[in-house]
């Protein structure tokens, strides 16, 4: 079929009947590209394990890999560049790290047993949110007394502060 209203004498289509006008939509590619489609084909040594033992490993260890590059993210951990660092002082740093990001694993996976489902990101600003104030009274004389305590919490922040016991390490005065 040529053009609208152009009329052909035989069967044939000439290519001067038409024009190709190629565009790409960069966003729409972008999406594309940031989506994760296809297939995965996973090789392994285990030969004694069931196929859901394998997946389950290569979830795991997805999710490994995604929390190192997470410890790397200054928002959630820090591991920040380390110019002039002895190699002692590198190590500490390093434990101190991987110590904090599995007991954050262990805070998410508490969560979840608890009905809430969350990020370590979600995590880590739920309760950064939480603050702590401090109000000074005017006293007779001397340094003015003041109270301590933490700002008020919405719902979701107050279920995580009883569940990990958070109450222990609040203000008391």
């Amino acid at each position: 079929m040529g053009p609208p209203g152009h009329h052909h004498h035989t069967g044939w289509i000439r290519s001067s009947d038409f024009s190709l006008a190629l565009a790409t939509d960069e966003k729409a590619r972008k999406q594309l590209e940031d989506e994760p489609f296809g297939k995965r084909i996973l090789f392994t040594d285990r030969d004694g394990w069931p196929v859901t033992e394998v997946i389950a490993a290569y979830r795991s260890q997805c999710t490994v890999e995604s929390d190192f590059r997470q410890m790397n993210d200054r928002q959630v951990d820090s591991f920040s560049p380390m110019f002039h660092w002895t190699d002692s002082k590198i190590r500490v740093h390093t434990f101190y790290c991987v110590l904090a990001h599995g007991v954050t694993r262990l805070m998410v996976r508490e969560a979840k047993h608890a009905g809430l489902d969350m990020s370590v990101r979600r995590l880590h600003s739920t309760l950064g949110q939480i603050e702590e104030t401090v109000l000074p009274y005017h006293g007779d004389r001397g340094r003015p007394p003041a109270r301590r305590m933490l700002t008020e919490m919405d719902p979701f922040q107050q279920r995580l502060y009883d569940l990990f016991g958070l109450d222990k390490y609040a203000p008391k005065r």
